[in-house]
């Protein structure tokens, strides 16, 4: 089970009541019941005056009001009216409380979340907006009324998926929506998109079985000589007064032997919300008007998060005196996250900046409640989590905290030193002061001044305006470490490595018009060497980086660049690894029939993973047999997907004699060519035993497969359940490490775990010629029009109108609700 919802949902009895009541809830009136009014007129104490809503044929709602205050009460009011299901299991999720819920099945994963904290940051940062912020916090305010409003109207109709698990647990209390549910969610944004903390532990696990030197060969860092840099350190606007290199390496021995890497609680492979790890990314780019076929900027987003439904984004329009935005939004939270206003656009990836830390702690033995920090014992902080559990007794969770935070591991039998875990989160979050100010931003340093406050996640925004400006700033909390670069855990006992601030805001990475005319992020290196901080050391291996400069390159050497370009590199789905090793299959052969059908199918192949293609297929099970049998005699199969990564592979690729090709499980001393042929024929091998024998019927849709899935009934394991809130499974182009990025893991292989999650086209020059879709729908209700009717255009890169202006608006409008007071 490596998925939270994946909770195999009841005991025997209640699957056989669920199989029963399957039949009983597919009903019309059930399935109906939640379903929103949203045409006509509905009264709604707590308005002031009344609310209009428009809503698109995709079901796209846009707000008009008379004053900020009704805004996001409206915000609210229709976030619950289409997803409450969704807030629900988030909140509940990101709180550490899916317990209630769920019963025993969640109590790992919230152990795991208590122990981080992220309920305890939640109400730290509120306690910020009431002391120092109230105007935001009347914001959250005004839109948790909104949400309660809906509530209150619709309880016994919120949603089919609240009626079912209320039949087969014992219900649990719908609460009233509160500021700090919104803020809540912004904490597990932040932990999805915002750390390494796996990184260091995995390299700790790595360093118990192989050298120093070795996890450095084959976890590289990034190739700055053969990848493209987001914002080159003498083309940043910034003054940047900090020597060169303020950090070193790490200095103080460890003896990894000591160090108990096993978590407390535990926490999915996959993420919590967002979705984590391989695949969890995004594109973003912008070109200047110089360029354009309109001589004004065209700006494009494609963030790259975890699979489910309802999709993570809902496209929304708020409008009101001095706030008109457009875009996407997060059901739960006010404002828009992406997207545009009347003046300015901007998009976002994320950074994966190094902001967590793990420091190795060690406990007294005469008293566990103690650690040592610089040669005496301090007192931890201890606190009690207690946990609600539906159907069970609540479950009391002691949590010990360091001056670096919470130890997420057990003091064990001959494993006496344990971690704590450091992050930039525990500071408040402004991250909804940010949003709210990007929303009404002018200009570039208006929108520069809204991103000072977005703490955490960091991330690459990219601007365009009205004027013709373009422009980029990573914003964030990023520390500056006293000693090492923090990809591995260091020692807590020493003072050496303390987190001595942040970088300078000022000095953080920002470019304005630069002179090639284009800015392209996709998570890659932020800056170069001669960058004077540390932001980060494993960036992503920068071939979705590269393919969309090469393609931008080439539009724009060909013409005026224009939407349709744009719309074609969304959908790109060139291999670069195969880029780099199809050449070296060509002079090679087997006296095997099939392996020797294998290397003439890929031979001419255009590199393109297509959901119709044979060689797309065959080529990704070789290169993933390819890493297991290059690495995994060295570190053990169990570890190649930790430290499997393209950069080295695409070293090795022109390292004809390196010692990896060898296996050194055997006697003989194998070549690169045998090496080759034996992984296509593991991969032939594969896919006869998991497709079958005839070739034909390999297409790369026979088995990269988009299953959008319900983050609790969805994987209950209950066919007809499943059927009812899933969708799929869709054959689907794209690929891992390819602009059009749909991950998938080596575990599972090729079911597609994260996907570009929308993607949006702002044109500058006329903002109702802006196009955007996500994933599924707008609904979160299940056989609503709207659940999945987004689903065909994202598969086959198809796009919807993303209007603007009031006039396009309402004469677009299918449906028109009026909230009155």
């Amino acid at each position: 089970m490596k998925r939270i919802a994946r909770i195999g949902l009841i005991s025997v009895g209640s699957l056989l009541l669920l199989a029963v009541l399957a039949a009983a809830v597919a009903a019309l009136v059930i399935v109906r019941r939640p379903f929103p009014q949203t045409a006509g007129d509905i009264t709604v104490p707590g308005l002031s005056s009344a609310v209009n809503v428009y809503r698109d044929e995709m079901g796209v709602p846009h707000i008009y009001a008379d004053n900020l205050d009704d805004l996001f009460f409206a915000q609210g009011y229709v976030h619950a009216q289409d997803r409450f299901w969704q807030m629900e299991f988030w909140r509940h999720t990101s709180q550490g409380r899916l317990s209630e819920m769920l019963g025993e099945q969640t109590l790992e994963t919230d152990k795991f979340l208590r122990t981080i904290g992220w309920n305890r940051m939640a109400a730290d940062t509120i306690a910020y907006y009431e002391q120092e912020q109230p105007e935001y916090m009347a914001i959250l305010e005004a839109y948790s009324a909104g949400v309660n409003a809906y509530v209150a109207q619709n309880q016994d109709a919120l949603s089919m998926q609240i009626t079912i698990l209320g039949l087969v647990r014992n219900p649990w209390e719908i609460e009233a929506w509160r500021p700090v549910d919104t803020i809540s969610w912004a904490v597990a944004m932040s932990w999805d998109l915002g750390g390494n903390w796996r990184s260091e532990r995995n390299r700790a696990l790595l360093l118990q079985t192989i050298g120093a030197a070795d996890v450095e060969t084959l976890w590289p860092a990034y190739p700055y000589g053969e990848r493209p840099v987001i914002a080159p350190t003498d083309a940043q606007i910034n003054e940047i007064n900090a020597a060169v290199n303020q950090w070193v390496e790490q200095v103080t021995a460890v003896d990894w032997q000591r160090v108990n890497t096993d978590i407390i609680g535990h926490f999915p492979d996959e993420g919590f919300i967002l979705g984590s790890g391989l695949g969890i990314g995004s594109n973003n780019w912008v070109v200047s008007g110089e360029h354009t076929a309109t001589g004004l900027p065209l700006l494009a987003n494609d963030p790259h998060l975890g699979i489910q439904m309802p999709s993570i984004w809902y496209e929304v329009g708020l409008h009101a005196p001095n706030f008109n935005v457009v875009g996407f939004s997060f059901a739960g939270v006010p404002g828009v996250v992406v997207g545009h206003n009347e003046r300015i656009a901007w998009g976002v990836t994320n950074v994966g900046p190094d902001v967590q830390d793990l420091f190795i702690e060690k406990i007294n033995p005469s008293n566990p409640a103690q650690y040592e920090f610089e040669g005496e014992w301090r007192d931890m902080t201890v606190i009690e989590e207690v946990i609600k559990v539906n159907g069970g007794d609540d479950v009391t969770l002691p949590v010990r905290i360091t001056h670096h935070g919470p130890i997420i591991n057990e003091v064990v039998s001959d494993l006496h030193d344990v971690l704590a875990f450091q992050w930039t989160a525990v500071e408040p979050s402004r991250v909804l002061q940010s949003v709210i100010l990007l929303n009404q931003a002018q200009n570039f340093d208006d929108f520069r001044e809204a991103l000072r406050y977005w703490d955490v996640p960091a991330q690459n925004f990219v601007y365009a305006d009205v004027d013709g400006n373009i422009g980029y700033q990573m914003p964030g909390l990023i520390p500056i470490r006293k000693n090492g670069d923090g990809t591995v855990p260091v020692p807590g006992w020493s003072g050496e490595y303390e987190w001595e601030g942040w970088i300078p805001y000022e000095e953080l990475p920002a470019l304005y018009n630069p002179e090639w005319g284009y800015i392209v992020t996709a998570n890659h290196a932020v800056v170069d060497a001669n960058y004077p901080y540390f932001i980060n050391r494993d960036w992503a291996d920068g071939d979705r980086g590269q393919r969309i400069t090469d393609m931008l390159d080439a539009a724009i050497a060909a013409g005026d660049v224009t939407a349709a370009d744009f719309a074609r590199i969304h959908v790109d789905s060139k291999s670069l690894p195969a880029q780099a090793y199809i050449p070296l299959l060509v002079g090679l052969s087997s006296n095997d029939p099939q392996v020797q059908a294998a290397l003439e199918r890929l031979r001419g192949w255009d590199l393109q993973e297509r959901r119709d293609s044979v060689p797309a297929t065959l080529f990704e099970i070789f290169y993933m047999q390819l890493t297991y049998n290059v690495i995994g005699d060295e570190v053990g199969k169990d570890n190649v997907e930790r430290i499997a990564n393209n950069i080295f592979m695409h070293d090795l690729a022109a390292q004809p004699t390196a010692n990896w090709w060898d296996d050194v499980s055997t006697t003989a001393v194998e070549t690169r060519d045998e090496m080759l042929l034996q992984s296509i024929a593991d991969a032939v091998t594969w896919l006869e035993e998991n497709v079958g024998g005839d070739m034909n019927d390999w297409t790369w849709g026979a088995i990269h497969t988009v299953t959008f899935a319900d983050g609790v009934l969805g994987q209950s394991g209950i066919g007809v359940i499943e059927r009812m809130v899933n969708r799929g499974p869709f054959a689907a182009d794209g690929g891992r490490a390819i602009v059009n990025a749909l991950g998938w893991g080596w575990s599972e292989p090729a079911i597609v775990r994260s996907v570009p999650s929308m993607r949006m086209i702002v044109d500058l020059s006329d903002l109702d010629a802006s196009q955007t879709v996500h994933t599924t729908g707008q609904s979160g209700h299940p056989y609503h029009p709207h659940y999945d009717s987004m689903i065909e255009l994202w598969l086959n890169g198809e796009y919807h109108p993303m209007l603007f202006s009031a006039k396009a608006v309402q004469a677009a409008a299918v449906d028109h609700l009026v909230l009155r007071p």
